[in-house]
């Protein structure tokens, strides 16, 4: 499908200006002496300009291009997003086109597109911050033939995608808490993995949980008991009531503290963890997987800062563990406004 195309002029490129450069002295020296054979090297030189900018603006006329982003980015990660460029001309091919614009990203050269022909290429990118990006267009140019002039055009795009909070490396927020401060085995018999005790087998018991080493050491069945576990549950609270953020070191502390919730609910999660997360304005209840993973990620790229507030931030259930985030937290042994209760 062909996309809405913006056609660019074209710019003279460095070897361009040295060409034309020498065309302008040849044409000097050949009006000054008369010489004939300078005027057709200067007929010539002319000649091959002519052809190049010509052939440079047909070599990106009916090209289409299509962006394809991933559905998970987080700032300042590097993703890769997938580029279809497409030859609707059914007589010429394409060379040495060149395709760039999305985020800070590198570009993609596609050195031949055959007639009525598609190429698929990928770009590393990377966005700096979270919250909805926009990619309105996708550059093409070329330089094609000979690098004297440079065409390009720009083919509407209105692709976005919403960039989750960066995350901070393992070990950095929550992890070494988290283990500690979620709900530990019960201390009673059930169906869990910790090893309660051992008793003699009795008639009834399962016999899936006879210890057989035990039971070979003292020549009669041994029976082991284990622990009832209940699922590891954690609230985070992130605060957002910190009023107008007006410098550039408090909208960074914002950040950072966003991306100190994020990066604990990803590591709890990880874990194995039950998670809730609670903000003024939102809450997504308690639950676990991938899929609450994504959940509190999407709440996390749109979460702002709202009017300063004296009412206490609490969660549904108080009985849970916390995680409480906010700028004006103590500071506990280098986690940045973090405080677990």
């Amino acid at each position: 499908m062909a996309r809405k195309t913006i056609v660019e002029g074209i710019r003279v490129t460095k070897v361009g200006l040295l060409y034309i450069l020498l065309a302008l002295i040849v044409g000097v020296a050949a009006a000054n002496t008369g010489n004939n054979a300078l005027y057709i090297v200067e007929a010539l030189l002319l000649s091959v300009l002519v052809v190049s900018g010509l052939t440079s603006r047909r070599n990106v006329a009916r090209l289409d291009v299509e962006l394809v982003l991933p559905a998970e980015v987080h700032a300042n990660e590097p993703f890769v997003a997938r580029l279809r460029l497409g030859n609707r001309d059914r007589w010429m091919a394409r060379r040495l086109v060149v395709v760039e614009g999305v985020a800070e990203g590198e570009a993609l050269l596609v050195p031949f597109l055959g007639r009525r022909s598609e190429q698929w290429g990928e770009v590393q990118a990377l966005v700096g911050r979270r919250g909805r990006y926009r990619v309105p267009f996708v550059h093409l140019s070329s330089v094609f033939p000979f690098g004297f002039f440079r065409k390009g055009l720009r083919v509407r795009q209105d692709a976005e995608m919403l960039i989750f909070p960066e995350l901070f490396p393992a070990g950095t927020t929550l992890p070494g808490q988290a283990s500690r401060t979620g709900d530990r085995p019960s201390k009673r018999r059930g169906w869990g993995h910790e090893l309660l005790s051992l008793r003699r087998f009795q008639a009834g018991d399962d016999r899936r949980g006879i210890h057989w080493k035990q039971t070979a050491r003292t020549g009669a069945l041994v029976y082991m008991e284990r622990e009832a576990e209940r699922g590891r549950k954690l609230a985070i609270i992130l605060d957002n009531a910190v009023g107008e953020l007006g410098s550039e070191g408090e909208r960074q502390r914002f950040e950072s503290l966003v991306s100190e919730a994020a990066t604990a609910a990803h590591e709890a999660l990880r874990q194995g963890f039950d998670v809730e997360l609670r903000t003024r304005q939102t809450r997504v209840p308690l639950a676990g997987g991938a899929g609450q993973r994504r959940r509190i990620m999407r709440e996390r790229a749109r979460v702002g800062p709202c009017a300063r507030s004296r009412e206490p931030l609490g969660v549904m259930d108080p009985r849970l563990p916390q995680l409480r985030l906010a700028m004006n937290a103590p500071r506990e042994r280098g986690h940045r406004g973090s405080e677990v209760a």
